[in-house]
């Protein structure tokens, strides 16, 4: 939960925020038509006018977010300010969006000037009602302990003592404080029970999820561990530097924290990211069904003692582990081995320096069946693997999902553990098994460090076209 908390509150406010809009205008539309006594000439049917509303939400969530209303610091923070005059300029451009898409379309969405109006008023209301609640509930929540963030303030700086002192005493924080690694004088008296003398020792034994450094000692040391630790890290930054920060920036009470981030691919984007993937997935099953239903009575008629799909231990982000489907390829024999075992098995060890040397790849692989190398070859084996996508195991786009073994060969594991792996992926695009492994080790990494929507656009279309051309299928 401590992981996907921050995406959970997301999702819930995208969720509430359509909810309420579409709400909005239905209520704006039944009060002209049932409530208001006044007479009216237009023709629009309620179910029109609500289906129009319903097709256009996806733009006026990305008003919303455009305006930053889900940012935690503006969400969560202590000043109802700032996120009640975004609400506000979000109904005025959410309706100004709706009466432009009117005027080009000629659907006579608002033929009354009053209906615009009580949109506005209704959507602010709804709005911000709405966030109240699960405002309400998410504080309530982190009071009770669940989905909260376990802290580790390290520096020598006077914001060590703050930041302390407000996680401390702010219970419907989303932060819980698990050790401060500093000097005394820096740290409240009523805390001190808290103090580590190492960040070592507090990562050791603090159970923590993010990081806080107040201080630039050891930032590199101490940004690297919180990356091999799969944490959050965020750096204070002095007055000086607070003018060049980098990263994502949040306020905690008062105190303006940089979130440096191992990757883009945060925030909003994991949930679009997650709403994409369902989508594709579910798309996906329904157009697959025939053939997966196809290859599986195969795989039964061919070998009935044996299960059809494979299911294999892999390795996905923050470095946990699920079961990852595919129909089986390999002889039974030979599954769940790796590929020393199975060679050595069949008594043919010369090949494995030879399939490893290729990529963990070797033309006519003693261990594929006849009809297993047809489905490696289009791409069918992997159908099954739409179902980790729904689960939410893995992602459509993303690293390829490593062994457990393989994680000696990855220096940089860390990073490739960042974000979920993926059915496909920027090295599967790039050449999947004709280019070497350490090619395809760089290339993931570059997706991860450089993830953007455009480049996930880019790879999704290539996958298609790569699957249709067969290019590196092996």
């Amino acid at each position: 939960m401590r992981k996907k908390s921050d995406y959970v509150l997301r999702f819930s406010l995208i969720v509430g925020d359509a909810l309420m809009l579409i709400l909005s205008f239905a209520m704006a539309y039944y009060i002209r038509v049932h409530v208001d006594p006044r007479p009216f000439t237009f023709e629009s049917q309620f179910l029109d006018f609500t289906t129009t509303v319903v097709f256009l939400v996806p733009i006026l969530l990305v008003i919303l977010a455009f305006l930053g209303l889900y940012r935690k610091d503006i969400f969560l923070g202590k000043s109802r300010l700032p996120e009640r005059g975004r609400l506000v300029l979000a109904a005025i451009l959410t309706v100004s969006a709706l009466i432009v898409y009117d005027f080009f379309k000629g659907e006579n969405l608002f033929p009354v000037r009053i209906m615009a109006l009580t949109s506005v008023l209704l959507s602010f209301v709804f709005l911000l009602i709405e966030r109240i609640i699960v405002r309400f509930i998410v504080r309530q929540i982190f009071k009770s302990d669940y989905g909260t963030k376990r802290v580790i303030i390290i520096g020598n700086h006077k914001n060590t003592e703050y930041l302390a002192d407000y996680i401390a005493s702010t219970p419907e924080s989303e932060y819980k404080l698990a050790g401060v690694v500093a000097g005394k004088r820096f740290i409240p008296k009523d805390l001190k029970i808290h103090q580590y003398s190492s960040l070592k020792e507090a990562l050791r034994k603090a159970r923590a999820d993010v990081i806080f450094q107040t201080d630039e000692k050891s930032t590199e040391y101490v940004y690297k561990q919180a990356v091999q630790k799969h944490l959050l890290y965020y750096f204070v930054p002095s007055e000086t530097a607070l003018s060049s920060h980098f990263g994502e920036l949040e306020l905690v009470g008062n105190t303006p924290a940089v979130l440096v981030m191992t990757t883009p691919l945060t925030g909003g984007y994991v949930v679009i990211k997650r709403l994409f993937d369902i989508l594709i997935s579910l798309i996906g099953i329904i157009l697959g069904l025939i053939p997966m239903l196809i290859v599986w009575l195969v795989l039964k008629i061919s070998d009935f003692r044996h299960s059809a799909i494979y299911s294999d231990e892999r390795l996905t982000q923050y470095n946990r582990r699920f079961k990852c489907y595919k129909f089986r390829s390999m002889k039974p024999e030979y599954s769940g081995m790796t590929a020393e075992e199975a060679f050595t098995k069949m008594g043919k060890p010369e090949l494995i320096r030879k399939y490893r040397k290729g990529g963990d790849y070797l033309k006519n692989d003693p261990r594929i069946t006849n009809f297993g190398r047809f489905i490696r070859k289009t791409s069918l084996d992997e159908l099954p693997q739409l179902f980790n996508i729904l689960k939410g195991d893995i992602s459509l786009i993303g690293p390829r999902a490593l062994l457990p073994g393989e994680l000696r060969d990855y220096g940089d594991r860390s990073l490739i553990l960042t974000v979920k792996s993926g059915l496909t992926g920027f090295a599967q695009v790039s050449g999947r098994r004709d280019i070497p492994f350490e090619e395809r080790r760089a290339l993931d990494i570059y997706y991860v460090r450089n993830w953007s929507l455009m480049l996930d656009t880019q790879i999704f279309f290539k996958t298609i076209a790569t699957v249709l051309k067969r290019d590196g299928a092996k």
